[in-house]
Formats: C-alpha cells, structure tokens, sequence
C-alpha cells in the first residue's frame, strides 16, 4: 500500500516532467474575455467541468484503459486511444493530451527501463505515428505500479483541478492562499467526480471547446491551450 501510494503521488506531482503546467486548456481566452476575472468565478468554471465537462469523459476511458492494462488487453487498450483522440474537439487540447502522453511513457522506460512497461513500446520516437493519450498512459502507469483503481481515479482529477488552478493563480491573477482555497472547497465535487456511477461518456463542455478555438487569436499568450 506505501509503494503504490508513493507511485501514486510520484505521478501526479506537479514536477513531473509531462509539461501539464504548460497548457491551460481554454482558460486562457476565458481570462483575457473577461469572463473568468475572480477567484468565485474560476471555481464555479471548474466545479462545472468536474460535473458536466470534457473531464469527466476523459477519468471514464482512464478507468476503461486501466481495466484493459490489468488484462494486458493490446486491442481493447489501443481502441480506447483512438476513441479518446475522435473525443477531443480542439487540435489544441488533442495536442496537448498526445504530448504528454508520449512524455510520461518515454518517462517510465526511462526511470525503469528492465520493466518492459505493457504496451509502451508501440509508442517510441520511431512510432510517432501513433500517438498516446495521456489518460491512456497514465492508465499504463497506474496499473504496472499496483495503483488502486478509485485513488488513480482521484489523483488524476486533482492533479488536472491544481493544474488549471496554477494557470488561473498566474492568469487572473490570483494569490497563492486564494489558490488553495479553491482546491479545498473543490473536494466534494472531486471525490464525487471519481465514483465508478459518475464515469458516463458523455459531458457538454462546447464553451471550453470555443475558447480553445479562440485561444491562437489571443493578442499575448502565456500557455499553449
């Protein structure tokens, strides 16, 4: 249980090299439109998206993606990819997703390289042209380290939540306590986003779709998405 705890909180540590801290996933357009300008507002857009958005698509093929690596189901685990990659709505947050996902499985063979991580191995430098999600590796790397199902769920909804509220800290701004404080009072809507019963494939998420649309039109940009 502390191996696989510590595995746990090693991969959604904000210092993983993946460049999540990079992208903002539309809230930076939200920001400079003013329509995000408080700290109030930053947390009701997020508390929005952990019940109705993209995320929670994306937490439900995680789930399907560990069940498939458990298994050492090739196929099943490489469908859900492909679905996972048709799901996203922007070339920007498709992007995204596919360069960290190829970050954290060159990340794995590289920490442990006599593992022979499951599946990892079909998506090397040579095989660029098949590309990862992230939620597909962070799947491969949960299950070879023994990471229970329900706090891999968790720990990745709270490694996107303390991600987006990094970004919202610099974008809005915002102070650092300020910061924290959302992440606190998000962990109802977490913990709830988490359960088996809410990992349905279906979200309405076309405002965050619009301004990662709008996001390459920004006169200044800080981030990538």
């Amino acid at each position: 249980m502390t191996r696989s705890l510590l595995a746990l909180l090693q991969l959604v540590s904000p210092t993983l090299p993946v460049g999540a801290y990079t992208y903002s996933e539309g809230l930076e357009t939200l920001v400079q439109t003013s329509q995000i300008t408080t700290a109030a507002q930053l947390e009701v857009w997020l508390r929005q998206e952990l019940t109705y958005g993209a995320i929670r698509v994306e937490v439900g093929i995680l789930d399907r993606a560990y069940g498939a690596a458990i298994e050492k189901d090739e196929i099943q685990l490489a469908q859900w990819n492909q679905w996972l990659s048709a799901f996203r709505e922007t070339e920007e947050i498709r992007e995204q997703s596919w360069q960290m996902g190829r970050s954290l499985l060159r990340l794995l063979q590289a920490l442990q390289p006599e593992s022979r991580w499951f599946w990892a191995e079909h998506f090397t430098d040579q095989r660029a042209d098949q590309p990862v999600n992230f939620a597909i590796a962070f799947a491969v790397a949960a299950a070879g380290w023994q990471i229970d199902r329900s706090d891999m769920r968790l720990g990745y909804l709270q490694s996107w939540v303390a991600n987006l509220i990094n970004a919202g800290v610099r974008l809005v701004p915002l102070g650092q306590t300020q910061g924290q404080q959302i992440l606190l009072n998000l962990q109802p809507t977490l913990e709830q986003a988490s359960q088996a019963e809410s990992l349905v494939l279906e979200c309405c998420s076309w405002g965050v779709s619009i301004a990662s649309m709008n996001h390459e039109t920004l006169y200044s940009r800080l981030f990538r998405s």
